[in-house]
């Protein structure tokens, strides 16, 4: 690697590291820092609300894409608990010894959807007819970055779509910025997770679903973050995720339950 490439990265580095750690102030006492994937934002207000009431600790939501905030925990962010939209992060995060040992559980499920606007005029009625649909704009989550984008990236390849729309696609740097082009109209169409369609409050719908088999299963893993300093109370926060209460309220967001009954 030559000089300046090197020193580069080491700037490119330093500048991830120094963002994180500005982003991220001292916790208050009495509270968590749960860095959580955007589509998990309601859901996750709910369960933190309950949390503070049973536990009187308050949980302080850090939400972005699930890439992003598995950077932000690489590069030192004093996390406390991990949820994620999608295995790759966290396996990640796994491989870097980022994760305390035995707290990892997969506790969502989602379902991929095709969205326009409401009342669009082009309105495929499947992902197959995006190919013929005379869509021209279509918005999904950034693939390097966002696990819907990744998604939605894998239908689209191993429907051989890719390369048909690809240089049409309009790449979002949340799945919840990708849903809002298409309540905005700024694009004809999107692939998003189905439990964001209702933020569109109307102004979106579900056009079509990926078909079954078309990308891998979309499960969301929570986990607390090697080196916290709120070990147990990070655990309580997963234990109720993971329970019934918890479940229920992933459920009213439109999420698919993956325990046990």
């Amino acid at each position: 690697m030559s000089l300046k490439r090197f020193r580069r990265l080491s700037l490119c580095f330093l500048t991830i590291f120094l963002w994180a750690s500005s982003a991220f102030p001292a916790k208050k006492d009495g509270e968590i820092l749960v860095s959580a994937a955007i589509s998990l934002k309601d859901a996750f207000g709910e369960i933190s609300r309950l949390y503070l009431k049973r536990s009187g600790i308050r949980v302080r939501l850090n939400l972005s894409s699930s890439g992003l905030l598995q950077r932000q925990i690489e590069a030192g962010a004093p996390v406390d608990v991990f949820a994620s939209a999608g295995m790759k992060q966290m396996d990640a995060l796994e491989t870097g010894n980022f994760l305390l040992s035995g707290t990892r559980a997969v506790f969502a499920g989602n379902r991929l959807v095709l969205v326009c606007p409401t009342g669009a005029k082009l309105a495929p009625h499947s992902f197959e007819e995006l190919a013929g649909s005379g869509i021209s704009r279509l918005a999904i989550g950034n693939p390097k970055t966002v696990p819907a984008g990744q998604y939605a990236e894998q239908a689209l390849k191993n429907m051989a779509l890719w390369d048909f729309l690809e240089s049409r696609l309009v790449p979002a740097e949340t799945v919840r910025q990708a849903l809002d082009y298409v309540a905005r109209e700024e694009v004809d169409a999107g692939i998003v997770y189905a439990s964001d369609v209702p933020v569109a409050r109307g102004k979106a719908f579900i056009a079509a679903e990926a078909p079954r088999g078309a990308h891998d299963p979309i499960l969301y893993p929570i986990a607390v973050i090697k080196g916290t300093d709120a070990p147990l109370e990070a655990g309580a926060f997963i234990d109720l995720v993971l329970d019934g209460s918890g479940q229920a309220i992933m459920k009213k967001y439109g999420f698919l339950s993956v325990r046990e009954p």
